[in-house]
């Protein structure tokens, strides 16, 4: 299978990235890009990710909600409800969402907080 690759947005947290990566994701940063820090908007974001051939993963739900119905086309979005405290399992349920979205084209995933 096709190494799936994605990029963190600057306020997705570290210890997720840590745990994909575990699980063989290519994740790319917004730091580890030189993209931080740098009130850099949504939808450039976005253009960034899909420069880079990358799914963007994101705790900023709404606001990629909303650019999953504008942007015509790019090359995934998950949205995670914002979990802590359990990166393990976070990392776990985004894993079993993509395997089962693949490929990730204009698709908006949706990985909620744990019950």
């Amino acid at each position: 299978m096709m190494k799936i690759k994605l990029y963190a947005d600057e306020n997705f947290p570290k210890s997720v990235v840590k745990e994909l990566k575990k699980l063989d994701y290519d994740v790319l940063t917004a730091h580890e890009a030189g993209q931080a820090n740098q009130q850099i908007s949504d939808i450039q974001v976005i253009a960034y990710a899909i420069r880079q051939e990358r799914a963007v993963l994101t705790q900023n739900r709404n606001d990629f909600i909303r650019l999953h119905k504008t942007v015509e086309k790019h090359t995934g979005i998950i949205v995670c409800r914002e979990v802590h405290k359990h990166p393990l399992q976070l990392a776990q349920r985004i894993h079993l969402q993509l395997l089962a979205q693949v490929p990730l084209n204009n698709k908006l995933i949706r990985v909620n907080k744990l019950q």
